[in-house]
């Protein structure tokens, strides 16, 4: 017994300073830390350098852990999009059948009323050099010109939709203002309620409807395509499709895709020919009156 009560009054002590060296250790390096000197922080930079390389040991184990939950994580999404992914292959799937069915029913339409196509609309393919980089300015530069015989006015499409006009054509470069632009205006139609309106960039991303003859005709999801008034771009050309902003006005959500603008296809249009004389074509040539009455004695003789 004497000798534990000699040996828990020798620990005691020793427990009491350590505890209270430690306690001043930690004051200390606070107080280091907290000093804004140079010399002091060459200090701490080589105390850093020191010592907290050699807590790699210890710090792998935390690393590791990190890094497995933020596999898992990736696996789990990766899987989640492998979903995704085959449930949009198989809609995929279902929409090319439908398409083939439609084209070739198309082509036997086509060819049991003998449709004669514009062969004057063709197109041109080009590749985008640059944008504009201004945010009051949305336009694309194109590598072809003047040379391949471009025109101001024609209309750019990508894959899908319309993308703009033909505004500035150089000799190997033409310029191709965006419908986003606050000067694009196009004549549309929004199907399938056939209302007209007018698509008015305005430096958006989904410019909107003006001039609609009938709003309450008109809901999200309705697609729009240019009309073809004014004769600068064909008619039936998708643009896109109706959609609300907050605010309840109604704009497009463009078909084509402006974040990746890779190429495009310029169509090649001169216009409808005009309707001079409207008569000649809803009657025959009527004979005139001395024709008339020379006819009529050349009967009684």
């Amino acid at each position: 017994m004497a000798k534990d009560r000699s040996s828990s009054d020798f620990v005691t002590p020793i427990r009491r300073l350590l505890t209270a060296v430690l306690v001043l250790g930690l004051i200390a390096t606070f107080i280091v830390w907290r000093i804004d000197s140079p010399r002091v922080e060459r200090f701490r930079a080589q105390v850093t350098d020191r010592i907290v390389p050699n807590f790699d040991w210890a710090m792998a184990p935390v690393t590791g852990t990190i890094n497995l939950v933020r596999d898992f994580r990736s696996y789990q999404r990766i899987a989640e999009q492998n979903a995704e992914l085959r449930r949009e292959l198989r809609k995929m799937q279902a929409w090319k059948e439908a398409a083939v069915q439609l084209e070739q029913e198309n082509a036997r339409l086509l060819d049991l009323n003998n449709v004669r196509l514009d062969p004057r609309l063709t197109v041109i393919s080009g590749m985008v050099l640059a944008d504009s980089g201004s945010p009051f300015r949305q336009s694309v530069l194109l590598n072809v010109g003047a040379r391949d015989g471009l025109v101001d006015g024609w209309a750019t499409m990508d894959g899908i939709g319309l993308v703009g006009r033909i505004s500035g054509v150089a000799e190997n470069t033409a310029r191709v203002i965006l419908l986003t632009d606050a000067s694009s205006r196009i004549p549309a139609t929004i199907q399938p309620s056939g209302q007209r309106a007018m698509v008015a960039g305005d430096n958006s991303k989904n410019p909107p409807v003006d001039f609609l003859e009938n709003p309450d005709l008109v809901r999200p999801g309705d697609r729009v395509f240019s009309s073809g008034d004014g004769g600068v771009f064909p008619a039936g050309l998708l643009i896109g499709e109706i959609a609300k902003d907050p605010g309840g006005r109604l704009r497009v959500r463009l078909a084509a895709d402006y974040e990746r603008l890779e190429f495009l296809r310029v169509l090649r249009h001169y216009g409808n020919e005009p309707v001079s004389d409207t008569a000649r074509i809803i009657t025959p040539d009527l004979p005139t009156a001395g024709a008339t009455a020379g006819s009529a004695s050349e009967v009684r003789e």
